[in-house]
């Protein structure tokens, strides 16, 4: 069996250090430092990738919560439920479409800004990051107890334990363990962390093997990540919004992905010269 945390959340006096917040701010730093030598090696120009990630990680930070809201409504909205608890990110957490929708678009914001209409060359160089950080950020439901599968005896089963908050009392999420066991679980987040590693493996190798460009290895990412995400989904067990008796996200994951195997399918083949990857006029494109 595999135990999970004692707790989640660590104070330094009215300070509170969130595992879930240090998760996501350890992968966005491996996206970036990965993206940034994935780019110049591509022919671009150092600091891009860093400059695009003032733009885009806000902006898949608020999209990310806007999806998770969205589809998680009856969280935050109806009797006994507080509307403002929306805005709380640490809260309930992100939803993944939300973040890269809304971060593609504050990416092309900053290269446009930059000068750069290789849009596509650009995802392609972040997109193992990408992936590699969602695993990460997948450590986080690890420490919250959230996010889980259906009940089990498997040997690697996760084991959930009854947490105590002096403020909240009794829960799965908040304060404490009190070393109480109150169900063993697919561990989901390790599933999807291990596939989303196996994904990013496999973008780097398949990238070099075939000079993959044009964004095809974003859309690859996109078609891969949503064939692992769409099983997990199935063994998951949370609350979730269910549409024609499936969890949303579930069918968002085969509608995403047939729309990335149409992009890899009708995308032009070859890769980008490094002087397209350059802002126009620049003396080294």
């Amino acid at each position: 069996m595999i135990p999970s945390p004692p707790q989640g959340v660590w104070h330094l006096g009215p300070l509170p250090i969130r595992a879930y917040a240090l998760c996501i701010i350890v992968g966005i730093v491996v996206a970036i430092f990965w993206g940034e030598k994935r780019w110049v090696a591509r022919g671009g120009r150092p600091g891009v990738v860093l400059d695009t990630a003032l733009w885009a990680v806000p902006f898949g930070l608020v999209g990310g919560r806007i999806y998770h809201v969205a589809t998680d409504w009856y969280r935050y909205f109806g009797e006994g439920r507080n509307p403002l608890d929306a805005l709380k990110i640490w809260d309930g957490g992100l939803g993944i479409w939300g973040a890269v929708a809304f971060g593609a678009l504050g990416a092309y914001l900053g290269l446009r800004q930059q000068g750069i209409r290789a849009i596509g060359a650009f995802g392609d160089a972040v997109a193992p990051g990408i992936v590699l950080a969602q695993g990460i950020g997948r450590l986080g439901n690890y420490f919250n107890q959230e996010l889980y599968g259906r009940q089990t005896d498997v040997p690697w089963a996760l084991e959930i334990y009854q947490r105590y908050d002096e403020a909240y009392g009794y829960s799965e999420n908040l304060g404490r363990s009190t070393g109480q066991v109150i169900a063993t679980v697919h561990p989901t987040f390790l599933y999807e962390l291990l596939w989303n590693v196996l994904v990013a493996v496999l973008l780097v190798l398949l990238d070099r093997r075939f000079r993959l460009g044009h964004g095809r290895v974003f859309a690859l990412y996109v078609a891969l990540y949503c064939f692992g995400r769409f099983w997990v989904e199935l063994l998951r067990a949370d609350s979730a919004t269910h549409v024609l008796g499936l969890r949303i996200n579930t069918i968002v994951s085969a509608v995403v992905l047939l729309a990335a195997l149409v992009y890899l399918w009708r995308e032009r083949r070859g890769r980008e010269e490094p002087a397209e990857l350059r802002p126009a006029g620049d003396p080294e494109g």
